[in-house]
């Protein structure tokens, strides 16, 4: 199974590429999503995730074919 794990404004800064295409065989959560594709780095504070553009907690899970985005909170006024 596989799904496309992309990054948006500083998250594609800190993680050094702007998508990613993770191979899994077993259920994973979201959170499981970035701790395979991003090793050696923690999910930073107030990261929102979205699976196939629906906002998701980080124990949502991912089907195969999905897309998981992370990116930072967005403030506006």
């Amino acid at each position: 199974m596989s799904l496309v794990v992309r990054y948006f404004a500083s998250l594609q800064d800190l993680v050094g590429r702007p998508e990613d295409e993770l191979a899994y065989t077993a259920p994973l959560t979201v959170r499981e999503v970035w701790l395979r594709a991003n090793p050696s780095l923690s999910i930073p504070p107030n990261t929102l995730a979205a699976v196939n553009m629906d906002y998701v907690g980080f124990d949502g899970s991912v089907n195969d074919g999905d897309e998981v985005a992370f990116f930072p909170p967005v403030t506006g006024g």
